[in-house]
């Protein structure tokens, strides 16, 4: 695939202290099959789905060890200057770009509402292979925050993100586009979540079966947290994984009800 217009998410990967027990419960849930650890990347290993680059998951560098998460790569033709907008904005440069072999920059950094993210600047390595929707690819992504404001206004100062808003004021969501498409969420966090869970981005991947993969998870020791559900982007569910990451399955195939009325961020 082309590298990704700026801002797209455009890879996902997480640091599992029992990879192999990730590989395992990721491989039944989501049918992912693992290429060769890479040591020379400190044991990168790239996740496929049907064949195609999905995520990787790999073991945390010493001195690292702490909660597994799911992080989300931003798409940047300029890592350096990506993160330099990224301190100017009120954000944090959590790791300095770093160049990954030929295969792009790297770098870490968190937002003002506190939820981390990857910017990537490609070099051999694209990103995702996966067709949007295809079972085991990643399918979107939320920043779920306690400060939206500060978020809305932060996104799109750090990257060529336009802002729209759901027009039901019950609901506090925003959405990120880049030439005229929707590629990013954010959800207000309010009472339902306990004051310990941070801001995090929330990484969806799509499933043939929103209940079976619920069923499989749970039987591998992941812990269903909320769902399954049925909205007009599809049925699903949150979940967090046997070591402490979290991640949404969805079945974009089912859907209910009508797509909700979006207005332009005034």
């Amino acid at each position: 695939m082309a590298v990704q217009p700026e801002g797209t998410p455009c890879w996902a990967d997480a640091m599992f202290a029992d990879v192999e027990g990730a590989k395992s419960f990721y491989g039944d849930v989501l049918g992912w099959t693992f290429g060769e650890s890479s040591s020379e990347f400190g044991n990168y290993t790239q996740a496929y789905a049907d064949g195609r680059a999905a995520a990787a998951v790999v073991p945390p560098m010493p001195g690292a060890e702490g909660q597994s998460a799911w992080c989300l790569y931003l798409a940047s033709p300029d890592a350096a200057a990506t993160a330099e907008k990224v301190r100017a904005s009120g954000g944090e440069v959590l790791m300095e770009p770093m160049q990954v072999g030929e295969f792009g920059t790297m770098a870490l950094a968190r937002d003002p509402g506190g939820a981390v993210f990857g910017i990537w600047q490609a070099g051999s390595h694209e990103g995702f292979e996966t067709e949007m929707g295809a079972p085991g690819g990643y399918c979107w992504g939320e920043v779920f925050t306690r400060d939206p404001k500060k978020v809305d206004t932060f996104y799109p100062s750090v990257f060529p993100y336009t802002l729209r808003k759901f027009d039901d004021e019950s609901m506090d969501f925003s959405m990120f586009d880049v030439q005229g498409e929707t590629v990013l969420g954010r959800m207000a966090m309010g009472d339902d979540f306990p004051p310990e869970v941070p801001a995090y981005l929330n990484v969806f991947f799509a499933v043939p079966d929103c209940d079976a993969a619920v069923a499989k998870a749970t039987e591998r020791g992941g812990v269903l947290r909320f769902g399954p559900t049925d909205s007009p982007f599809g049925r699903f569910a949150a979940l967090t994984d046997p070591q402490g990451a979290a991640f949404t399955v969805i079945d974009v195939t089912t859907t209910e009800g009508e797509m909700p009325a979006t207005s332009p961020a005034t």
